[in-house]
């Protein structure tokens, strides 16, 4: 039996017992965003940042760092838990820049020929900039080794990346970070190749309550969401355990199978454990 089915077998039996909220508080989660980047490793080990997903129940997280290097150091401690993605930023300055920094490419390809990463990404991107050559190149490789795009970028950008590139699967960061939920499930009908996770999108459950408008969507494509916390500043490592709290009160407010899969059960099928 894999690690999953008992803990999602004390989930089901909880909600026999206690109720659907009592049963998300025991949920595994499934991060879709976390970074240990190079501030980070002065403040946490590998081993003090893996300690903080497992308090939070944590059991697996897509993570990607700048540099690279702090992506392989929670990888190599626990490539069980760490889905790693490659992000293609060298330092900081990287991110207004590297679509139209050929180096990004040549890096990004030499990176990649150690076979471990199931994505590329988180990065940022403007519409105008779709069709540069780098971008082009990195969604050429996406394509031929079948890795998710993590794509920080807003409604009209994902759009525009979907039409473009339609062999590769993209996941939109932050759901767009801005985008309401009647767009972001437009694209969802209409991309069958666009997941979605909802780091730091206080709109889903503002107060604590489910909107609405989200339960919709996430009872339409309950296969196409994920959450995620974001590491983005080394600050975030401290708001990992109360941020997943939150993610867990709102999804109590939904039905369990719902739950689950949004909870663990998507990020677990897309990206099984090796």
């Amino acid at each position: 039996m894999t690690a999953r089915g008992p803990l999602v077998s004390l989930a089901a039996a909880l909600l026999v017992l206690g109720g659907p909220r009592l049963a998300a508080a025991q949920y595994p989660i499934f991060d879709a965003h976390i970074h240990y980047s190079r501030p980070d490793w002065d403040a946490y080990t590998p081993d003090g940042a893996l300690s903080i997903l497992a308090r939070a129940g944590i059991h697996r997280a897509i993570v990607s760092s700048t540099p690279d290097d702090g992506t392989l150091k929670l990888y190599e401690r626990a490539p069980k838990i760490v889905v790693p993605f490659l992000r293609p930023y060298r330092t900081r300055e990287d991110l207004s820049r590297w679509h139209g920094d050929a180096g990004v490419a040549a890096h990004v390809e030499e990176r990649l020929r150690r076979g471990v990463y199931r994505g590329i990404g988180e990065f940022h991107l403007d519409a105008a900039d779709v069709d540069a050559p780098v971008v082009r190149r990195i969604a050429e490789l996406a394509a031929e080794r079948d890795l998710f795009l993590h794509a920080h970028v807003d409604a009209e950008t994902i759009e525009k990346l979907l039409v473009r590139f339609p062999k590769v699967r993209f996941l939109w960061a932050h759901a767009g970070m801005s985008a309401d939920a009647r767009t972001v499930g437009r694209l969802l009908d209409r991309f069958p190749k666009l997941w979605v996770e909802l780091a730091l999108r206080g709109d889903v459950a503002p107060g604590g309550r489910l909107d609405p408008e989200w339960r919709a969507r996430f009872l339409r494509h309950p296969d196409r969401f994920m959450v995620g916390t974001d590491t983005w500043v080394t600050s975030r490592w401290e708001v990992v355990e109360s941020a997943t709290r939150d993610v867990r009160q709102w999804l109590s407010q939904l039905p369990a199978d719902v739950a689950e899969q949004i909870a663990w059960g998507n990020g677990a099928r897309l990206f099984p454990a090796p």
